[in-house]
């Protein structure tokens, strides 16, 4: 009989790795019995063809939303105080105290961080939410539908959604074993880890490593490393199109070597424009040099801002848009879904790029299984004036510390370099792939296209 598995989607992040790759199929082929339990408003059966599942009570508890922004904070100022290490308010979001409901909230919120900021009063307050999740209408719908198509295990493919936490209290309560995929490389040092399952999947040793430090009541059999299937699309040859042909599809000029600058949402660079204006103009310059180059400005996915248009506007002649193939099914950023032909885009992208440019991103990695380079911006810019975050906090961030050395990605420190740096890229005689596929393997895993089969064997093993 085949062992039936519940794919869980609080929200739409985990799409991209669970749905869109050949996830799905490895799973079938090793014998799996599929379906996929859906929170989202993007419909699986309708737009793939998947069993699903629909979640359609979305009621969490009125009160999980302070309870859990206490909880983060709480995290954070005890690992802040264990590890004495000022980092760890960095990441935190400031409080809102317009209006009375905010202030009400904010001051609310501060009073429970108050009393639980401790690793026993962080224990309370995650028994807390849990208490408050049982007590939903949500809890009872989720469970009695665990309870009609009996899965021998519950995946969720993601640790950070508030929206998982009744629907996976209502398993273990059924004695059906849970696992959390832990989503993003930067997540557990940030206190992102909401849900409590009975096992965790990580990325590499290093994660496996931070979940056991941040996470001391989770013990070290539970956490399974298995890679992430996020990058698996670049080893698929079946993507690769010729230059010729993707420059056809995308309109760009054969004639140039395009950079790829790749954008952040407002958030973590809120500047961000102006790194591209600068890009603009270094390749400006390097044009009138005999060079010929063309810059691809590939956006951040969920930043709907317009603060990149008058760059835009005024380089037209160097700045080709190719913006992600992802579909906006919400106002949230959660909602803003990938396609599947994005993988093709993306691939595309890093292998016909002679390299990628931006402020502290996750593509660094994207690039380097193309064996292309990656600049990072570091410097400060102009416009940056009181209540304008600097960009240069993200550096120190705990999960820049994995880096095995400082050139593993080529930081841009200052902007009258960047001419430089980029001719000397152009000129091979600047890269930092050797470094950064060490940094690579450090952060991602020894066997980057063999995450989705080491999942589902970890899967076999739980159940």
């Amino acid at each position: 009989m085949k062992k039936k598995v519940f794919i869980f989607f609080p929200d739409g992040v985990g799409l991209r790795n669970f749905a869109f790759t050949e996830f799905k199929n490895i799973g079938e082929k090793m014998g799996f019995d599929i379906t996929y339990w859906n929170n989202t408003i993007f419909s699986l059966k309708d737009n793939l063809g998947f069993k699903e599942v629909k979640i359609e009570n979305h009621t969490a508890h009125k009160l999980l939303p302070i309870y859990s922004r206490a909880r983060k904070r709480a995290e954070l100022n005890v690992s802040r105080d264990k590890f004495n290490d000022n980092v760890y308010p960095t990441y935190k979001f400031p409080f809102n105290y317009k209006g009375l409901k905010n202030m009400f909230k904010s001051l609310y919120t501060k009073w429970l961080i108050g009393l639980y900021s401790s690793e026993k009063g962080v224990v309370k307050l995650r028994n807390k939410i849990n208490k408050l999740e049982r007590s939903t209408s949500k809890y009872a719908y989720c469970k009695a539908q665990l309870q009609i198509h009996k899965p021998d295990l519950v995946f969720c493919t993601t640790q950070r959604a508030t929206q998982s936490i009744s629907a996976l209290l209502a398993a273990k309560d059924l004695g059906i074993p849970t696992v959390a995929f832990v989503y993003s490389w930067d997540n557990v040092p940030k206190a992102m880890q909401v849900v409590e399952t009975d096992y965790y999947y990580v990325w590499s040793d290093l994660m496996k490593d931070e979940v056991l430090k941040y996470y001391p009541f989770v013990k070290k059999e539970q956490v399974f490393v298995t890679g992430t299937p996020q990058f698996e699309p670049h080893y698929d040859e079946d993507l690769n199109q010729t230059r010729d042909a993707f420059f056809k599809e995308h309109h760009l000029d054969v004639n140039k070597k395009y950079i790829c600058f790749s954008g952040d949402d407002e958030t973590t660079s809120p500047l961000d424009q102006y790194y591209l204006e600068d890009l603009a103009n270094a390749v400006r310059s390097l044009n009138t040099k005999g060079y010929n180059l063309g810059i691809i400005y590939r956006k951040c996915p969920v930043d709907f801002t317009n603060r990149y248009d008058a760059v835009l506007d005024l380089n037209k002649d160097i700045i080709k848009v190719l913006d992600p193939i992802w579909k906006q099914v919400g106002t949230q950023w959660n909602q803003v879904l990938p396609k599947p032909e994005d993988f093709k885009m993306l691939y595309n992208v890093c292998e016909h790029s002679e390299f990628v440019t931006n402020v502290c991103s996750s593509t660094v990695f994207d690039f380097v299984a193309h064996n292309k380079p990656c600049i990072y911006y570091n410097y400060e810019q102009p416009q940056l004036k009181k209540g304008v975050r600097d960009i240069g906090q993200n550096y120190k961030y705990v999960h820049f510390r994995s880096m095995p050395s400082d050139k593993a990605a080529i930081f841009c420190t200052d902007k009258k370099d960047l001419e430089s740096l980029v001719k000397q890229i152009l000129d091979g005689e600047l890269s930092n792939v050797l470094e950064c596929k060490t940094w690579y393997e450090i952060v991602v895993g020894k066997s980057p296209t063999k995450a989705s089969e080491t999942i589902w064997k970890a899967i076999d093993t739980i159940i």
